[in-house]
């Protein structure tokens, strides 16, 4: 009775261990588009509010029919000393959005804006709904403490492509009016894998 009693601790741990493990994997997206999928995975464990908003987008088909529809390079901001390049999209055009969240700032989740990062767009503190965008090239002033937004506070990073950089990379390329797609690419669907 010992033997068997001796053996439940280290297995009920061991359980507890892969239950952990399993809430805290990246979750695997697929964005595909009119120009190629995009695969991303989403950070649940270090950035667990904007990944989960991203998710109940993804969840609830709101951006199936989106579309990518800005992007910006370094010839096209004119009035912004602090250039930056990414490629931005949004939920389908009528569909209905989730209240903001609170900005989950690099400096507490330490996830930085790579080459390939995914994170949500915002105007001001605490107003991300459903835009994201996706980096190409570094670009740190996205980040806490970063100079590209006035109040410094940065953007709200979530996952990272791990595969389709060369799909991004041909939507950053697309026509553009300013920095708007002309026309824009579409979302077909965004689901998980």
């Amino acid at each position: 009775m010992r033997f068997a009693n001796a053996m439940r601790f280290p297995l009920l741990m061991f359980v507890g261990v892969l239950t952990i493990a399993a809430q805290t994997r990246p979750v695997t997206v697929l964005i595909e588009t009119g120009l190629g999928m995009i695969e991303v995975e989403i950070d649940t464990a270090h950035a667990p509010v904007t990944a989960g908003n991203f998710l109940r987008y993804v969840d609830a088909g709101r951006y199936d029919g989106g579309q990518f529809h800005r992007t910006v390079k370094p010839d096209n901001q004119p009035n912004n000393n602090i250039k930056i390049e990414v490629i931005q999209a949004g939920r389908s055009p009528g569909s209905k959005g989730f209240p903001s969240i609170p900005l989950e700032r690099t400096s507490a989740t330490g996830l930085l804006h790579r080459d390939g990062t995914i994170s949500m767009a915002r105007d001001g503190l605490d107003t991300a709904t459903s835009d994201f965008f996706i980096c190409i090239g570094d670009q740190p002033s996205l980040d806490f403490d970063g100079k590209r937004n006035p109040d410094g506070q940065g953007f709200a990073a979530f996952g990272r492509v791990v595969k389709g950089m060369d799909v991004v990379r041909k939507i950053q390329a697309a026509p553009v009016t300013a920095q708007n797609l002309t026309p824009p690419v579409r979302i077909l669907k965004i689901h998980r894998k």
